[in-house]
C-alpha cells in the first residue's frame, strides 16, 4: 500500500472542472464554468488508501452513519475507502461521464456480507448529476441504507439558509428526537437532520451570491449536517474553523427509509446539483 492514493480522473471542458477519485468512485472537485468551487474539500483531508476524504460527494453504502441498532464500522459502510473500478469514460458535448463499479468479489463486511455489484455515474458539466445503483446478485432479498453525502461550499453557514424544507418531518439526531420543521431551514448550532422528503431542496447562499439547488430520485431523505465549532474541532481532518465553510446536503434511504431489494433486482437513487445565481 502506498502512501497517497492515485492521481484522480481530471475533467477540464467548457463546461465544468472536476476530479474523481477511484477511491469510493469519490468526485472530489467540481465546479461548472464561470463559477467558484461548489464541494468543499478540507485543508486538512488525507488523500490516502483507506482513509475516507473530507470533503466532496463521498457513497455511503449499505449503512448510514453507525447503521441501524448497532455500533457498525467503519461510520457510513465500506465502499467510500475501497477501490472500485473505473469501467467508463465518455464524452458529449462538453459533459464528461465517468462510470465506476464495485463488487461484493472485491469489497465486503462482516457486518454486510451479501453479494452486490455497486454502479456510481458521475456526470460532470453545467450540472453534476450522480447516480447510483444497486444490485443484488445473491439469492435472498437485502436490507441497506445509503447516501450521497455532499460537502457544498458556503461563503458562510452561519448566514446561509436551506429552503424546501416547510413542513417536512424529520429526526433529530443531535437531540434524537421526532420533530416537524417549519420555514427556511438555519443554522446556529450543531445541525445532523434526515428529513423525510424526495422534493427539490435549495442552499440559499448570500455570501457566495449564489443557490445551489439539489434534486433526487429515488432517495426518501434529505439529510442536512454541520458539525458546528466544537465537534468540527474533535474531528482531526477538518480544517481548523472551516466549519462554517460547508454544510452537507445529501440525497438518501437511511433510517426508517431503508431499501430492500429482490434477488435479481436493482435500485436507483440519483442526486443532481446545479448553481443559480442569487
Amino acid at each position: 500500500m502506498t502512501d497517497a492514493l492515485p492521481p484522480p480522473h481530471v475533467v477540464d471542458t467548457a463546461a465544468c472542472t472536476a476530479e474523481v477519485h477511484d477511491q469510493g468512485a469519490q468526485v472530489a472537485r467540481w465546479a461548472p464554468a464561470g463559477a467558484g468551487p461548489v464541494l468543499y474539500v478540507s485543508s486538512a483531508a488525507t488523500f490516502t488508501p483507506g482513509r475516507s476524504i473530507r470533503g466532496g460527494v463521498p457513497v455511503c453504502w449499505p449503512w448510514f452513519g453507525p447503521g441501524r441498532g448497532a455500533a457498525m464500522e467503519p461510520a457510513h459502510g465500506f465502499v467510500r475507502t475501497s477501490p472500485w473500478e473505473h469501467v467508463d469514460r465518455a464524452d458529449d458535448g462538453g459533459e464528461v461521464t465517468l462510470t465506476h463499479r464495485i463488487t461484493s468479489a472485491t469489497a465486503t463486511s462482516p457486518h454486510w456480507p451479501h453479494p452486490y455489484s455497486l454502479e456510481l455515474r458521475s456526470r460532470l458539466g453545467h450540472a453534476l448529476e450522480l447516480t447510483l445503483t444497486t444490485t443484488n446478485t445473491g439469492p435472498a432479498p437485502i436490507d441497506l441504507e445509503e447516501a450521497l453525502h455532499a460537502y457544498l461550499a458556503v461563503g458562510d453557514v452561519r448566514e446561509a439558509t436551506v429552503e424546501g424544507l416547510d413542513g417536512r418531518s424529520f429526526f433529530d439526531k443531535v437531540a434524537g428526537t421526532e420533530r416537524t420543521h417549519h420555514g427556511p431551514l438555519t443554522f446556529d448550532g450543531e445541525t445532523d437532520a434526515v428529513f423525510r422528503t424526495s422534493e427539490p431542496v435549495t442552499v440559499v447562499d448570500p455570501v457566495l451570491r449564489r443557490r445551489l439547488v439539489v434534486t433526487t430520485e429515488g432517495a426518501a431523505n434529505v439529510v442536512v449536517w454541520n458539525p458546528w465549532d466544537a465537534k468540527a474541532a474533535e474531528v482531526p481532518d477538518i480544517g481548523a474553523g472551516e466549519w462554517t465553510l460547508f454544510v452537507c446536503v445529501e440525497g438518501a434511504n437511511a433510517l426508517d427509509n431503508a431499501v430492500t431489494i429482490a434477488p435479481g433486482e436493482s435500485h436507483t437513487m440519483t442526486y443532481r446539483l446545479e448553481v443559480e445565481p442569487l
